[in-house]
């Protein structure tokens, strides 16, 4: 069976590694059918738990990697980071003043704390998925490599870095999903939100194998691009919104141990 398989086309393989991503996104997510009165303690320690996973992933996930593609393409390593993480944390800064500016009629009319969740809803969802291109990009790129004989591209290799990337994608989804149900969505939809994010994953995984040469310049840029984004919602709504709890103390104890999670899971993965 697995013989059959390595034997796809380098495209049609990339969709299934990355439908299995996809899938183990959606099983993260499933955790919030498990909260059926949501507490605030709970509540606020997964709004940790989320940011700490975050910030693991921002580096080890994405400019760990960021940093060794651009060495082995010529690129100037440093540079491509910086270029690349700014990038991705103005466009989340300048979204935020956009909302803000758009939401000032909302809050006259005292719908401050509706809107506010909302935003804090919308970034979240847009910084794990914008995580989750350069991912898709990378496991095509492996697939796609196959084609053209690239140096060290074997399909068990692009498997493994699939499986590895899926498993990461476990807490991630409910790094989506949790926050959503601690805003007041329902638990049907911070699934749906949660699971969502990593529909783009198996897109950017086919463009990926099949524009392989030309999109591994543009990779490194990519997976900083979505690390700044990342630390931007972190910083910005995340760790300042589980804070406000009384126990914030417990808070920080959730985000080191989401951090840790997420850690040893990209560091054991490889």
């Amino acid at each position: 069976m697995l013989e059959s398989l390595f034997q796809l086309a380098g495209p049609v393989q990339a969709l299934c590694a990355t439908l299995m991503t996809w899938a183990l996104t959606s099983l993260g997510a499933c955790v919030v059918f498990l909260l059926r009165k949501p507490n605030r303690n709970v509540m606020d320690a997964m709004l940790g738990l989320a940011g700490g996973v975050m910030v693991a992933a921002s580096f080890w996930s994405l400019l760990s990697p960021c940093i060794d593609m651009a060495g082995e393409l010529g690129m100037r390593p440093w540079s491509t980071a910086l270029i690349g993480f700014m990038g991705g944390g103005f466009l989340l800064f300048w979204g935020d003043r956009a909302f803000t500016h758009f939401s000032q009629k909302r809050e006259a009319t005292g719908k401050n704390g509706r809107s506010a969740g909302f935003k804090r809803c919308a970034m979240l969802v847009f910084s794990i998925t914008l995580h989750n291109i350069p991912e898709g990009l990378a496991i095509g790129v492996a697939f796609g490599s196959l084609a053209y004989g690239l140096e060290g591209s074997t399909a068990v290799g692009a498997w493994m870095l699939a499986v590895g990337i899926g498993l990461q994608n476990l807490p991630e989804g409910m790094a989506v999903s949790l926050p959503l149900r601690r805003e007041g969505l329902s638990p049907k939809k911070a699934f749906f939100c949660g699971q969502l994010s990593g529909i783009v994953e198996p897109i950017a995984a086919v463009l990926g194998a099949i524009l392989v040469m030309h999109l591994q310049v543009c990779l490194p840029f990519l997976l900083a691009f979505a690390a700044g984004a990342m630390i931007y919602v972190v910083v910005e709504e995340l760790i300042p919104e589980s804070q406000t709890n009384e126990n914030k103390d417990w808070m920080a104890l959730f985000t080191l141990v989401g951090f840790s999670l997420m850690m040893c899971l990209d560091v054991a993965l490889g």
